[in-house]
């Protein structure tokens, strides 16, 4: 799916929706999952109706770990591969270098 063309709302409404089919599945209610992950049976529902407005990212890995999705939140920032030409020390980027007008180089 190409989520280039939804809302930062509109994704997350989707993740909620497809959260409770996972929760529904493992046959656990708001209030036990909240209980389990540390959170308010408000966060489940809200995220699970889309009405949350703002995440918090630590409230969403301790979600997926109880319903068993956390190995994939690894999936959304993927460890790049390997560069040959940066295992040497002098070639190693420690951070990006800005030019007098501001743009990066």
């Amino acid at each position: 799916m190409d989520l280039k063309s939804f809302s930062n709302t509109q994704i997350l409404q989707m993740l909620g929706l497809r959260f409770k089919d996972y929760r529904l599945m493992m046959n656990l209610s708001q209030g036990d999952l909240a209980k389990a992950a540390g959170v308010s049976v408000s966060t489940v529902h809200k995220f699970e109706t889309g009405t949350i407005t703002n995440m918090n990212i630590t409230n969403l890995m301790a979600l997926l770990r109880q319903v068993g999705l956390l190995d994939r939140f690894d999936d959304l920032i993927p460890e790049q591969p390997a560069n040959p030409y940066l295992t040497t020390p002098e070639h190693q980027q420690q951070r990006v270098k800005r030019k007098n007008n501001g743009q990066a180089y």
